[in-house]
């Protein structure tokens, strides 16, 4: 059997509808790349014709064998790399987490405010492991792509609210206790419909990983009571993250203590 007798029958037995075929005459190599997977494997032609001399129909139901495989365990590989990307979410920290992995790894991050940072983990069922710089090859993304899985996923999580009224002020809870409730500060479209239901100055926080509250303060009892609510869900917070309450306008965070200093210089102005 001829080199390009083999490709022909390659050809007829593994079909053309999933592979792409590159017979590289000099070096006696066919090239077979599967149009799906964007892999692909080398193939040694006289190799398998010194089988096919000595074996003749085995030898090439060996090699089609092998050649199939090849390409299904290609396929449960990134069917896995896919599972595993779309449990990638972003976490909340404060600025003072750790930057690195006990091991030394810088974590993947994003800024966020002057108060809180963007991590991101993988999502393991009962736990979540946070994704530093070793991981990326083992996920087979780069640190871009796992920021925008994340933007993606985090609009995944629900985002049902219980509701409390407290002094004329409405305030909205998350706690869905996931260990991504504070990572709804994220989800833009959920807090520009929160923006539309509330009739006064929208607030949020993030005290804790495992907690979200948004604020309709409608009253300077309001903000005292937001003050204290926090620093509360702050102390008793498993993972801590900021005491600090955030005004949203317009998509953009705010700092509360930066109104405060703001209302009293305008205050002292009037005086």
């Amino acid at each position: 059997m001829k080199p390009e007798q083999l490709v022909e029958e390659l050809k007829r037995r593994l079909g053309i509808e999933r592979f792409n075929y590159s017979y590289n005459r000099k070096d006696n190599k066919l090239r077979l790349d599967h149009k799906n997977l964007g892999k692909g494997m080398d193939i040694n032609l006289p190799e398998i014709i010194a089988k096919y001399n000595e074996r003749k129909e085995q030898a090439l139901e060996d090699v089609v064998y092998t050649i199939e495989q090849t390409f299904i365990a290609m396929e449960k590989e990134q069917a896995e790399e896919i599972h595993q990307l779309s449990n990638i979410f972003p976490i909340i920290r404060s600025t003072s987490f750790p930057l690195k992995s006990k091991e030394g790894h810088p974590f993947i991050t994003s800024d966020h405010t002057a108060e809180t940072r963007i991590f991101y983990a993988l999502d393991l069922g009962t736990t979540y492991r946070l994704i530093d710089e070793s991981m990326l090859s083992k996920l087979n993304a780069t640190g871009e792509q796992i920021r925008e899985i994340a933007r993606f996923s985090v609009k995944k999580l629900s985002t049902n609210v219980k509701k409390d009224e407290v002094a004329g002020n409405i305030f909205y809870f998350v706690n869905e206790n996931d260990g991504y409730d504070a990572s709804r500060i994220l989800n833009e479209t959920f807090l520009k419909e929160m923006r539309e239901k509330i009739k006064g100055d929208m607030t949020i926080s993030v005290p804790h990983q495992d907690v979200l509250i948004i604020g309709d303060i409608r009253n300077e009892t309001g903000y005292d009571v937001l003050a204290q609510m926090t620093m509360h869900f702050f102390s008793i917070g498993r993972v801590p993250i900021t005491s600090l309450s955030f005004v949203y306008d317009n998509g953009e965070l705010t700092p509360i203590f930066i109104l405060a200093k703001n209302r009293i210089k305008k205050e002292t102005k009037d005086q």
